[in-house]
């Protein structure tokens, strides 16, 4: 019984997406920021990047149990997926421009939100944890490939 509390407790953003009255995937994805920002700020690179690996895995496991705790997939309460998506997407943005993070928060939501092809698919078609984390995970890599070719056109 505890350590289902536990996944759960996880894959909810520590209780943010059981919070009715919010748009928690948004909130959870803000949130995400000052996270990574300390991260980058208090340990060297590799230990985020390992951060981020680690919590996708165990984001994968914790979001496949919350699932079927609640038996719902990808339910709004399970917001673990937009930290996840948000970090992936930070790896690649200068730690001291706020307009990059701010476009890669925007472009996340939007692709996170309105699911464009392929990662409409994804959402679909792939079950479970990995599927909850991998629509997130395409979303931010398709965010990536807009801000490399926004910071080219105007470097």
């Amino acid at each position: 019984m505890k350590s289902y509390k536990i996944w759960y407790l996880f894959a909810t953003g520590f209780g943010l997406g059981t919070i009715d009255y919010m748009p928690v995937g948004t909130v959870a994805s803000l949130l995400a920021i000052p996270i990574w920002w300390m991260l980058m700020y208090l340990f060297p690179y590799q230990f985020y990047f390992l951060f981020l690996i680690t919590g996708i895995g165990f984001g994968v496991f914790f979001c496949d149990q919350a699932t079927k705790i609640i038996g719902i997939h990808d339910h709004k309460s399970i917001v673990w997926d937009e930290f996840i998506g948000m970090w992936t997407i930070l790896t690649i943005i200068p730690t001291d421009s706020w307009l990059w993070i701010i476009v890669a928060f925007l472009l996340f939501r939007i692709l996170d939100i309105t699911k464009p092809w392929p990662i409409s698919w994804c959402d679909h078609t792939i079950k479970g944890g990995f599927g909850i984390i991998i629509d997130d995970i395409l979303a931010s890599v398709i965010s990536v490939g807009i801000i490399l070719s926004l910071m080219n056109l105007y470097n």
